[in-house]
């Protein structure tokens, strides 16, 4: 779950990198306020994800919000002028942004135990799943209520690992419990997949 985790925190850090804030706030009307608030959650994203509070596909979640209030900023500039009605629109998109994140960095429910056994197949499992998650999220296979379901469901597998990974051993029937329950979450997931839904959103 660590190796997962940290995986997913670099493939983060590389998306947001990618994402050209610093080239693109050198046009048009600048916005440097707006600019640290972005870098600043980017990064409690990325603690999130170091310390197990944030899972790889909700922090995927959360990065599409950032880079739709990011392509949100550059509509505005696209003018040469940010007015103070856009300037606001952007920060409480930011502050809702910033919000969902510190809820998420508040839960108790940490859903990693770091160096204690290897699941490695079932870890693979669990990002296979998030990804497919994400996909029908980006589709419209899957609506956003349906993705935070699922998303719950794969928290809940996750702190469940967690739980039987703290004596230090995890036994071959708790890896059939999580191997049962990573299978219904997939066949579910690939149900709605297979479904033509979108435009539901």
């Amino acid at each position: 779950m660590k190796s997962k985790l940290f995986a997913a925190s670099l493939v983060a850090s590389a998306l947001f990198a990618g994402l050209g804030f610093a080239p693109v706030m050198a046009q048009g009307t600048n916005t440097p306020a707006i600019d640290r608030a972005q870098a600043a959650i980017s990064a409690r994203i990325q603690q999130g994800m170091a310390s197990g509070h944030i899972t790889p596909s909700e922090a995927r979640e959360l990065y599409r919000r950032d880079r739709d209030i990011e392509a949100r900023e550059m509509r505005f500039k696209s003018n040469g002028t940010a007015t103070p009605q856009e300037r606001q629109q952007l920060r409480a998109d930011l502050d809702a942004l910033g919000a969902e994140v510190e809820r998420m960095m508040a839960n108790r429910d940490v859903v990693t135990q770091p160096g204690n056994g290897n699941t490695s197949g079932i870890d693979n499992r669990q990002n296979n799943i998030s990804q497919r998650i994400d996909e029908g999220i980006r589709s419209g296979h899957i609506t956003q209520r349906e993705a935070r379901k699922l998303q719950n469901r794969e928290r809940n597998i996750a702190r469940h690992e967690a739980n039987f990974k703290r004596d230090g051993v995890v036994t071959q029937q708790e890896r059939r419990q999580l191997r049962n329950e990573l299978t219904r979450l997939r066949d579910d997931v690939e149900r709605m997949m297979s479904n033509d839904r979108r435009g539901r959103n």
